[in-house]
């Protein structure tokens, strides 16, 4: 019987558990390392124990990144490949003090550091540490010098979408996975909600059980809850949606939407020092590199309201919207699933 694949992942944020699932699907013997959702066994820390928003957030977190990092160094020693996604924060620690320790062991980089947008000297650190740079955006072979571009998940992952635009009635709300931006985004949804008079759909991460959902979110009786973005997306007509991967979500199906956030001042205060990039949206950054006018309206901090919401609402032509969308599935090309089951899998 052929031995199992051993792998070390390092996966934190609900996007990358998301983007982990299909791989793991497909690999028929394998066993799991490290920091993981629950779902897909018994990790070193689960997922969860990570879940921050903001720069101020990552200050309580710091001690117990730097145990998880020296436990999973010595995980790496019983494994035959290191996969790690996003999160540089705590994952270019980790492949640095990995590579130090055990440099035989191959690391993969899946998802890189957005250098495009900021800190553009983890080019160097990725490059040093990691052996196989994963990259899902075809631009960033502009900033890294070895990157192997694999596609987009969401390619494979999204199966449905919209072949045109149609008015249905149904409107969702999407404020976010994290308590804070929830928290700053449904009162302004539930004013949007009374303006708007349509169908509203409100759509909450699955990992919220019913206790939480009361109190993370009170009392949301304008709204039908449903757990899926994606099903939210096919049926709607329009879209509310705090920036994060349902952005691309979104636009890849083909629902208008606005792009609506709110951050803590002061984590405001340094993203804007330090982040040069025109636009928040992924979907308008991806259109900005390709020379594209942006796709969506992005409303921030202050400019997120219900009157400007409801403003932007009635002023879009959301057939156009949907015409311009098409764009994006072209800008990415193809799925990264069977690039990154050939690396994962090469012996």
């Amino acid at each position: 019987m052929q031995k199992p694949l051993k792998l070390l992942v390092s996966s934190l944020e609900p996007s990358a558990n998301l983007h982990l699932k299909p791989i793991l699907e497909k690999l028929e013997n394998y066993e799991l390392f490290g920091i993981f959702d629950e779902k897909f066994g018994k990790p070193y820390l689960p997922s969860s124990a990570f879940s921050i928003m903001g720069f101020i957030d990552v200050i309580p977190k710091i001690k117990k990144a730097k145990r998880a990092i020296k436990e999973l160094v010595k995980e790496s020693f019983l494994v035959d490949k290191v996969l790690l996604i996003d999160s540089p924060a705590l994952n270019l620690p980790l492949a640095k003090a990995i590579k130090e320790k055990n440099p035989k062991v191959e690391i993969i980089y899946y998802i890189l550091p957005q250098v495009w947008a900021w800190k553009a000297k983890r080019v160097q650190k990725v490059e040093r540490y990691c052996d196989v740079l994963a990259s899902v955006l075809p631009f960033e072979n502009k900033f890294y010098n070895r990157s192997t571009f694999v596609g987009h998940p969401l390619i494979d992952e999204i199966k449905e979408y919209k072949k045109e635009y149609k008015a249905t009635g149904i409107v969702s709300y999407l404020p976010g996975s994290r308590k804070s931006e929830i928290r700053k985004l449904i009162p302004i949804f539930k004013e949007l909600v009374k303006k708007i008079e349509k169908k509203a759909l409100l759509v909450v991460p699955s990992f919220f059980n019913d206790e939480q959902i009361k109190d993370i979110y009170g009392d949301i009786k304008e709204f039908e809850i449903v757990r899926d973005a994606r099903s939210a997306f096919l049926k709607s007509e329009f879209a509310f949606v705090c920036s994060g991967t349902a952005t691309l979500e979104a636009a890849l199906i083909g629902t208008p939407f606005i792009l609506a956030y709110k951050a803590k001042k002061l984590d405001y205060m340094i993203a804007k020092r330090f982040v040069k990039l025109k636009h928040v949206g992924l979907a308008n950054i991806l259109f900005d590199f390709a020379s594209l006018s942006p796709l969506h309206v992005e409303l921030l901090q202050d400019e997120v309201n219900s009157e400007n919401l409801y403003s932007e609402y009635k002023q879009i032509d959301k057939k156009c919207f949907f015409e311009n969308s098409l764009h994006v599935r072209e800008i990415l090309q193809k799925g990264s699933l069977n690039d990154m089951l050939d690396i994962i899998t090469k012996k």
